[in-house]
């Protein structure tokens, strides 16, 4: 059997993305379900994995119901165990479990004022104070991980992890509102750009509109890192 994710669009859920990475990014089976979450159908869609309200949810192959992507996480973890979805190391574990916490749980004025978008690039956006406290703290999370655990690769901890899809919407954010950041951290954003996971999702959501554009804001649109001018 094979695990049932059940997603919003992929042009805004960050969640639906975090949650479709960790399967995808280790190779896992699994199947898709797109449900109305803008459509306002997405409860009645979910009804049959009660008590799901929101996305992502899943389904694992005992039948198994999660409704939150951390809830997921550490259930993939207990089923997987030969596979590096936390870094083996004790400490770089623990940093991981961690952070992918805290960004389950905070940053809210990121979140709030900064809707999560693939399409575009927002010109002229001006962070507030707030935001740019959540940055800056984003920051030294990322720091710290690749400082203290981050040789062998451009992920947080060396080897993509679910800390990694955890931060992939942040990275996003950053490029979507061009955030101000340190060169250090447009690297580690670059590489989420440049995942091949990250781009197929994009590619894919290519195929959803939307009239009216549900996070309007009065500022020019600029290209998207990649996209023709």
């Amino acid at each position: 059997m094979t695990y049932q994710l059940y997603i919003g669009d992929r042009t805004f859920s960050s969640w639906s993305l975090r949650g479709w990475l960790m399967l995808e990014k280790f190779g896992l089976n699994f199947e898709t379900h797109l449900v109305g979450l803008y459509a306002g159908t997405y409860r009645e869609e979910l009804v049959h994995l009660a008590p799901a309200r929101t996305v992502p949810a899943m389904q694992t192959r005992d039948g198994h119901v999660l409704t939150d992507s951390l809830a997921m996480a550490e259930t993939l973890v207990e089923h997987h165990p030969t596979l590096d979805l936390y870094p083996r190391d004790p400490a770089a574990r623990a940093l991981a479990r961690s952070i992918t916490a805290e960004m389950h749980s905070g940053f809210m004025a990121l979140r709030t004022d900064c809707p999560n978008m693939i399409t575009h690039v927002w010109e002229g956006f001006k962070p507030s104070q707030a935001v740019l406290a959540d940055i800056a703290r984003i920051e030294e999370l990322w720091a710290l991980a690749r400082a203290r655990h981050g040789d062998g690769g451009p992920w947080l901890f060396g080897k993509y992890s679910i800390a990694d899809a955890f931060y992939a919407p942040v990275a996003l954010r950053i490029t979507a509102y061009d955030l101000p950041i340190s060169n250090a951290a447009q690297t580690y954003v670059d590489a989420h750009l440049q995942d091949p996971a990250f781009l197929a999702w994009r590619e894919t959501s290519k195929e959803e509109i939307y009239d009216p554009w549900p996070y309007p804001m009065d500022l020019n649109r600029g290209p998207w890192p990649g996209d023709p001018d």
